[in-house]
């Protein structure tokens, strides 16, 4: 079953996408409204799927889906009746719904100008790849990669990208929310001066994410992508695939890339085997250029306190940088802010048809890097570093081509000072 709220009327979609013209790059309408259609196709029907899809079609005028796929075929019927609910937005076929490992490339290849890439993360360094071959732009929800092979992996597409021309937008949705740009653009003016540390924050409960039992029949592979949320090589865990939001948020307000980090986890919660091998605990010290740390905790836990959010201290005040500065040069946001997780595709869209794309990709891959980074410290309970990542580390954990719904074992749990650094 699907879950998530989906409730699409014709009265949100022209007030979002009124309100989404307000942060596009430029304003877009008269071009929006004269060319001709938006042709998307959609890659992964589950949750996020499906209301990226909502999300990019109620952005803009004109934009239409015309082909989705899945690899499994039983998900089919009910996002088909979910997506016919955006009206003439929904212009699917049966010819252009398609099912298998290979679904992702027969959507590519289905006459469509954009690509939203929302399957399990594990598979997305490969969607990428074939989505830029074919010269495709791109929607790819975070993160883009669960491991080291890749991340380089989507560096190399992300380049080709740029190279053709060709858009791509990630899932970060704060870098399009008008209250964080207003108060990361203060900060990177000096608001709070030299930045000398900084804290982000994942801590919330895991019934967002219910685990999906193993049914009879089902294959390992099977049985862990239909529950791909509590399995690293699909996931990349909870810290990668969840707080990456947050330190992509450290990244931009610090303007650099976190160079090494320790860190520690475990499972505290989670004992089942409905639960993977994943952790559901992370602390992590990040280091970025300069010496200038940052603590990154990450938690789903449930029954427990929550506290999502970042906060910066500089040397002439603090910044909770959704919203307010302190000190010096106090100040809170209190503009409009329509919803940033339509704003971006808003934002995709507009640079498409004003023929200047932007291009996300590098931009996650980092900030996906440094979450691996954390992951990796914490596994292990060694000193990562991101050299090491990029230049030294064997770690691969994309499947292959031909994956195929067959046997696999379950990783072990890891262990630090046992799992090795690899």
């Amino acid at each position: 079953m699907i879950q998530g709220n989906w409730n699409p009327t014709r009265r949100a979609f022209l007030g979002t996408a009124a309100a989404a013209g307000a942060l596009a790059l430029g304003s877009r309408a008269t071009i929006a409204q004269e060319a001709g259609p938006i042709r998307v196709g959609l890659v992964g029907c589950g949750r996020r799927g499906l209301g990226a899809a909502r999300d990019c079609v109620t952005s803009s005028p004109n934009v239409v889906i015309t082909a989705i796929g899945d690899v499994f075929d039983d998900v089919m019927p009910e996002a088909r009746e979910r997506l016919a609910q955006l009206g003439d937005a929904y212009a699917v076929t049966d010819e252009t719904a398609f099912t298998g490992f290979d679904a992702y490339q027969k959507v590519i290849d289905a006459d469509v100008d954009v690509v939203l890439l929302c399957a399990p993360p594990g598979f997305r360094p490969q969607h990428l790849e074939a989505a830029v071959a074919a010269g495709k732009h791109v929607f790819m929800e975070k993160p883009c990669a669960v491991c080291p092979a890749g991340v380089k992996s989507v560096f190399a597409s992300s380049d080709a990208a740029a190279a053709k021309g060709l858009a791509i937008v990630s899932g970060t949705q704060r870098r399009h929310d008008s209250s964080y740009r207003e108060i990361i653009r203060r900060v990177h003016d000096g608001a709070i001066g030299d930045i000398v540390s900084a804290s982000c924050y994942w801590v919330g409960g895991y019934s967002y994410y219910p685990a999906v039992h193993r049914q009879e029949g089902w294959s390992d592979v099977e049985a862990m992508i239909r529950n791909w949320n509590y399995y690293t090589w699909l996931s990349g865990d909870h810290i990668v695939e969840q707080h990456v939001h947050n330190i992509d948020i450290m990244n931009w307000a610090l303007d650099a890339v976190p160079q090494k980090a320790i860190g520690m986890g475990g499972r505290q919660q989670r004992t089942g085997p409905e639960y993977g091998h994943i952790y559901d605990h992370f602390a992590v010290e990040f280091e970025y250029p300069g010496g200038v740390r940052v603590t990154s905790l990450c938690r789903q836990n449930n029954d427990c306190v929550s506290r999502v959010s970042e906060h910066l201290v500089g040397t002439m005040g603090v910044s909770n940088p959704a919203n307010t500065i302190e000190g010096v040069n106090a100040y809170s946001f209190t503009g409009e802010s329509p919803n940033p997780m339509v704003q971006e595709h808003a934002n995709l869209i507009a640079s498409v048809r004003a023929g200047e794309p932007i291009n996300e990709g590098r931009q996650l891959a980092e900030s996906t890097l440094a979450a691996i980074m954390g992951r990796v410290a914490a596994y292990t309970g060694q000193e990562v570093t991101r050299e090491f990542l990029l230049n030294e580390s064997t770690l691969d954990l994309i499947p292959p081509h031909d994956l195929g719904f067959g046997d696999m074992d379950t990783p072990e749990i890891a262990v630090p000072g046992v799992t090795p650094l690899v």
